[in-house]
Parts: structure tokens; sequence; C-alpha cells
């Protein structure tokens, strides 16, 4: 029987280089990796050898015949990308065998045409900047620090994953490898502007890697936004984390019902928190003054509002599953769903997404804590008490127009809960010494280079969401890395890079 991929990918791609029948897609190579929801095991053509499974740093692809029950529909997933019958868009990658390569193909790090060594300082530890030191380090003239100004390396793959997805959360090895590179050095608790300032990074090395992601939230315009009650789901991800950043927040839990504006991954992963017995978040990475807190939470639904419908949902075909099979209660009008039914959906991965959603809606209840998928809802307003603090949220409800736009149908309510967490995605902030563009917050580049007035600025580079913007997943970060790393390698060879100006030594001791 097959082997299955059952989660998010991780972007490694070392599965897809490990298979000797090129069954896994899609790879590195074609259109769809850097924004795939996940790998997919094409059924037709596994040979069940179980070198993925071998080659997988987080442990996401099963033997078919291994599958447990909360698994189990990731067979049906993985197989419909690969159907045979399906058409357009549906037909995600070629099923004719001969237009297959027989593996997939390995790109071996060149060798560099010129011999000279190579220092580069990468700006931050999070999974772009630990990917683009991977990249680099595979050349042995290439040495790379890493300046992180937390005391933990990472990122988000330590503060912003749940801290039940264990097997996601297991990509820091991965990183762990990286950093201990011979060739690899890693400043912890180094803020850039206070410990040492970007310029004199820049005179340490020939090239430098800015990778300080988009570290702040988009801000919900809508009245009483920063009212008491009402926090930022990145902030309440850092609580229950231990960011340092976050882990004094004030999280009032003594509430029947909270709301979260916004249905992505990080949505229902608070949702998920929230509603989850706390003796089965015991054994997980969860702060223990977060555990606290929810034990003593009175919290019994938690209400996760969609602007668009269910077509458009930002959360990833395996996160629902995950929250779907994995025991949280989810409960889903039928009516929301309806806009769905008039829709010719191609989309394998949206299809299966909607025909879960429609196996929920047709499910009754659970008794305890319940999730509820609120689809074309709009928050207008937050409704606040006589003290000023959140006890509502206005919500103005949405339909699809001819047009096949969202449009309000005229038609407001108001969902009671004195607990309101925002979670309508991340954006980037102003470097001091760098442009920037605060239209779309992030760095201007040309394929990773800082662009200064549509000028390169030698030898100063950018990745991860500072660069493209916060979208995709941790595996998005190896291809959007791996083409800044091909630029300034690419600059390197064609000595284009400024040299070193400053001692080696000089910048160590001053950061102790």
């Amino acid at each position: 029987m097959p082997h299955v991929v059952t989660q998010a990918c991780c972007g490694d791609a070392s599965c897809v280089y490990a298979c000797p029948v090129n069954c896994i897609h899609p790879t590195p190579e074609e259109p769809g990796f850097g924004t795939s929801e996940m790998l997919y095991i094409d059924p037709s053509t596994c040979v069940d050898c179980g070198a993925c499974v071998s080659a997988c740093p987080v442990g996401a692809i099963v033997p078919g015949h291994r599958l447990d029950e909360q698994q189990a529909r990731f067979a049906d997933i993985n197989a419909a990308h690969f159907d045979v019958t399906a058409t357009g868009a549906a037909a995600r990658f070629p099923v004719d065998p001969a237009h297959r390569l027989p593996l997939a193909p390995i790109d071996n790090p060149r060798r560099l045409a010129v011999n000279e060594t190579l220092s580069v300082g990468i700006i931050g530890s999070g999974p772009s900047a630990m990917y683009a030191a991977d990249d680099l380090l595979r050349h042995p003239q290439v040495t790379v620090t890493i300046y992180e100004r937390l005391r933990r390396p990472f990122g988000l793959a330590r503060y912003g994953v749940a801290p039940d997805h264990l097997a996601t959360r297991s990509v820091m090895r991965l990183f762990d490898d990286i950093a201990g590179h011979p060739r690899c050095d890693i400043r912890l608790g180094v803020r850039i502007g206070r410990d040492v300032t970007l310029d004199e990074v820049r005179a340490r090395h020939q090239a430098v890697i800015w990778a300080g992601g988009a570290p702040t939230d988009r801000r919900l315009d809508v009245d009483n936004a920063t009212a008491p009650g009402v926090l930022s789901a990145t902030a309440f991800v850092g609580w229950y984390n231990d960011h340092p950043d976050h882990d004094r927040l004030s999280v009032d839990l003594g509430t029947e019902r909270a709301v979260v504006i916004g249905n992505g991954n990080v949505a229902l992963d608070v949702a998920r928190i929230l509603t989850t017995d706390p003796d089965a978040l015991a054994t997980t990475t969860i702060s223990r003054h977060a555990l606290a807190e929810l034990r003593r939470s009175r919290i019994g639904e938690v209400v996760v509002l969609g602007r668009r419908g269910p077509v458009h949902a930002a959360f990833t075909l395996p996160e629902l599953v995950g929250l779907v099979d994995h025991g949280s209660n989810v409960v889903v009008d039928p009516a929301d769903l309806e806009s769905a039914a008039e829709m010719v959906i191609d989309d394998p991965t949206t299809r299966a997404k909607l025909d879960l959603l429609g196996e929920v809606a047709a499910r009754t209840p659970a008794d305890g804590p319940r999730i509820r998928l609120a689809f074309h809802r709009s928050p207008a307003a937050i409704r606040v008490d006589e003290s000023g603090r959140a006890d509502g949220v206005v919500v103005d409800r949405t339909r699809v127009g001819e047009s096949g736009a969202m449009e309000p149908t005229g038609i407001t309510e108001t969902i009671d809960a004195s607990l309101v967490l925002t979670s309508i995605g991340y954006r980037g902030v102003a470097v001091p010494g760098l442009p920037f563009d605060d239209t779309r917050g992030v760095i201007p580049h040309d394929a990773g280079r800082v662009l200064d007035d549509e000028t390169a600025i030698p030898g100063l580079y950018v990745t991860g969401w500072i660069k493209r913007g916060p979208s995709g997943f941790i595996g998005t970060n190896k291809t959007d890395s791996a083409e800044t790393v091909a630029s300034l390698l690419t600059d390197f060879e064609g000595g284009l890079l400024p040299a070193q100006r400053a001692r080696r030594r000089r910048v160590l001791d001053r950061l102790g």
C-alpha cells in the first residue's frame, strides 16, 4: 500500500530527493512547491520503499497500512491530487509517466567560480534565516554568523507554532543541525541597533541578509479595536509559547465566549488551545503560566469569523483535518456553506475542505467547549460595556455578489464576547538604515537584493516575510531563501560584494 503525507510540509524537500521513482509532488523545481499547502504522494507510482519516511525531518509520511483513524482521510487527499479523470485546475500534476522524470532532479551545490572565502551575516534566526544559512554552508569557503535578538533561536518555528503541534515543531531539530555546523556562529541576545549597528555588521561581513520577519499584526480598523479585552492573536500565541515579548500579557479567560477575527491557521490554533482539555496540554511545551490560566478558564465557545465564504477560507486543509479529526468539538452552520454549493470547484484541495466542512455541518454537536466556524461575517465594530471593556463583536453579514466579490447584505448581528482576538495577518516594520515599502510592509528587493530607489545596495540582501510579505508556510521560506542566496553567490562570483572593513575580533568583543 502506498505511503501517505499526513500534514503540512516543512519544505525541506528531503523526501522528494530520497524518492527513487519521483512520486512526491510538487518538487522544488515545479511551480507549486512554494505555495502548496502540503506535498502529495502519487499512489499509482509509489513503490512503498519507505525512503521518504527516513528522509522526512518532521515525521509527516506514514505507510498506508499504518494510518490511524485521525490520518485515514489523508490517503484520499493524496490520491485526489493525481486523479487521472481530473481536468482543468484539478489536473494539478502530469498523470502521464512519460511527462515525468524517472527521478526527482537533484541540484547538487555547484562549485563556486572563485576560491576566496566569503563571510555572511544573517539578521534573525527564523526559518528563512536558517534555510539561507543551510544553502550557504554547502559551500566550503563560506562562513555564516547569525544574529538573534532573543535568547532562544528559530523565531516562529519556536514561538509561532502551537505547542500541541509536535510534528511541526520538530523542524527545529533540522535547524539545530544547521546552527551546530562548524562554520556557523549563532549569536543570541544581540539586538541590531542596541548592541551593534547594522553598519558595523556590514563592515564585518562581505554580505548581510536581513531575515527579521514581519513582527507586528495588521491593525483591525473598526471602532473600539483597542479596547481592553481585545488582543492580537500574535500576542496570545506568544503568551502561551513563552515568547519573552508576550509572557506577561494579561489574558482574562473568565468569559463564556471568545471571538477570533480571521480564519487562518493561527486563528484555528488559538481556538483549539482555548477549547482543549488543559490536561492534554500539560505534556507539551506550553508555558506553565498559560496552562494555569487555561485550567481556570470558563470559555465554552470560540467563534472563528471569516469575512468571506468557505471557498476562500484562509486555513489550510491539513490544519482543518487536524482540528476536526484530533478531538476538537467543531460546529458549522449548514447555511454558511450554501454559497459554495453553487460554485464549480476544480481545485481538489478546496473540494476536500468543503467536503470536510459539510461533514462537520451534518454532525450533532458534542457536549463541552466547542469551536464554531462562521463564514460571511465581516467585523464592523467592537461593542464595549459601561467600563469601556469589550463585550461583543458587531458583524455585517456578507454574500457572494454577481462579480464573485463579497458584498454586504444589510444584515447586522452582535456576538456576545468579552475576549476578542484579532488574527488578520502580520506586517513588517521599517528597519533603521534600510529602505522600506510602507504600503506593502516589506523591504524592496530584486530577487533578494535590497533596492534603494530601484538600485541594488551592494552586499545587502533580504529574505522571508520582510521580503515577500507574510504569506506561505514554514516550508515556503526554503524556496524564498534559495532565491536570495543564489543572488548573493552570483554577486560574489562577479566581484560585486564590498570587502570586509572590520576585524572579526572587534565586533565579537563588543557582543561579549
